[in-house]
């Protein structure tokens, strides 16, 4: 299954994100993916943490999600109907009833544009150097289910996909727990990682999270220098099933392309049966 990574770098404005994540994704589906994921935050980086509060949506209907008060959702459905893909859309503010934060949200459409899943980050990032500091508790309310699903590609393979964002990437236990009843094929990260954190930890972690599960990670990331001051490191990545880092963009929006193969990650799992040889459950 061709697989693609979206890196952009939003602005502190909606509808041109949405119209160069639309353009981004048509590229994606020329190309030959069939599944597509945005980055965290696509549709907005505000000028402040509290920017994404005026932009939440509450969650639409799955099936038929409107316009009217939901018109991120409404696209996003659209886009995933039009080109017949796959789309998971990297994450966007959505409502939390009964409170004045949000979840960022991961919402996952299907070729007919119905939603499918959701997930709601749960580890919420918090980081003080000194210089820099982000403490997404103080809007954010965090998920609390972990959520994996299944897709059947062009071909009639099933994938079973784990669902995270950005700082879930440091909780090997959440992958873990999501695939202790089916292995998993492939783990999507959605992210904006900062520059500092992003130059220490990124690729090593997401390649330690596919060789741990011995599965594809997709990482669609934000990657460059925003209108807030903020840069992100970018590095949106594919990785094989045995670590290998299978395609990259270091830095600009761009397309990340790479053929998944189920038939390699068999033959990995079969040389080397660590999934077979866990001793503690994860639980």
């Amino acid at each position: 299954m061709k697989a693609a990574a979206i890196q952009m770098i939003s602005t502190p404005r909606v509808d041109d994100n949405l119209t160069q994540a639309r353009a981004l994704i048509a590229q994606a589906a020329q190309a030959g993916a069939e599944l597509i994921a945005l980055p965290e935050y696509f549709c907005l980086i505000g000028l402040r943490d509290n920017d994404k509060l005026a932009i939440a949506e509450p969650l639409a209907d799955a099936s038929h999600p409107a316009s009217v008060g939901t018109p991120m959702q409404h696209i996003l459905a659209k886009t995933a109907k039009e080109h017949g893909i796959w789309l998971i859309a990297g994450t966007l503010p959505i409502r939390a009833p009964g409170s004045d934060k949000v979840y960022n949200t991961t919402l996952v459409f299907d070729p007919q544009g119905h939603r499918v899943a959701r997930y709601d980050k749960i580890h919420l990032f918090c980081f003080d150097d000194g210089e820099r500091r982000y403490d997404e508790a103080a809007t954010l309310r965090p998920g609390q289910e972990p959520v994996a699903f299944s897709l059947t590609d062009r071909s009639g393979i099933s994938w079973r996909i784990a669902l995270s964002v950005c700082y879930d990437l440091r909780f090997p236990e959440l992958f873990r727990h999501l695939g202790d009843k089916h292995p998993l094929d492939l783990i999507v990260l959605p992210a904006a990682f900062t520059d500092t954190t992003g130059k220490a930890h990124w690729e090593l972690l997401l390649r330690a999270r596919a060789v741990e599960n011995l599965c594809h990670v997709l990482a669609p990331a934000q990657g460059g220098r925003h209108e807030n001051g903020r840069t992100t490191y970018g590095h949106s990545m594919i990785v094989g099933p045995w670590g290998e880092v299978m395609a990259v963009q270091a830095e600009g929006a761009g397309i990340v392309m790479a053929e998944l193969d189920q038939t390699r990650q068999k033959q990995v799992r079969s040389q080397l049966p660590a999934l077979q040889h866990r001793v503690l459950s994860s639980s």
